[in-house]
């Protein structure tokens, strides 16, 4: 059985809507020894979003990630990175964002601002997200999708370690850009 995909207009959403782990990214990318890009994602995580789409200033989202999911497909680098070098999972097990403002840019794509709390610190941050539809699965839930990515400095949350290469550089760039593909049901 497909999905019945009818996209509606962003204008014709509205409710609360709860992220669906098994179907929604939570990722990230950041330059390893200035050559090439490791990736990895959140496997444990949960969100909320209330849609307006007759008045996307009414909007707002919640999520929280479980710090401890991160996974990059290399059990020693989790490790690491669930460290106090960078997340320190066991002191702050949960990375969180609030948002404070939604914003229609055109048809298609929002920009969402809230607050991204890593290691107890909070900075504001804008993510840019456009809408890539909406369907009825075969188990009649209604679904919403968007997509979406910002760029982030790890020092400013608190994750300065780094080794210096040989050659010049550092192992670990500073730029680390979070991606979102968001699948989301209807509650309801």
């Amino acid at each position: 059985m497909e999905y019945a995909v009818t996209t509606p207009a962003p204008a014709d959403l509205a409710g609360t809507y709860a992220l669906d782990p098994a179907h929604t990214r939570i990722g990230f990318v950041a330059r390893h020894a200035m050559i090439t890009k490791v990736r990895g994602s959140f496997g444990a995580f949960e969100g909320t979003a209330l849609l307006n789409g007759a008045d996307p200033s009414a909007s707002g989202v919640s999520v929280t990630i479980k710090t401890e999911s991160i996974d990059t497909g290399n059990e020693q680098r989790d490790g690491h990175l669930r460290t106090n070098d960078f997340l320190d999972a066991p002191t702050y097990p949960q990375i969180t964002f609030v948002s404070t403002r939604v914003e229609q840019l055109d048809g298609t794509h929002f920009r969402l601002t809230g607050d991204l709390t890593i290691k107890d610190t909070s900075k504001p941050i804008s993510i840019d997200f456009e809408y890539t539809g909406a369907a009825q699965d075969p188990f009649g839930n209604h679904r919403v999708g968007f997509e979406g990515e910002v760029a982030i400095s790890r020092k400013e949350y608190g994750m300065t370690w780094n080794a210096a290469l040989e050659g010049g550089g550092v192992l670990v760039g500073d730029k680390v850009v979070l991606e979102f593909d968001v699948s989301a049901i209807k509650q309801g």
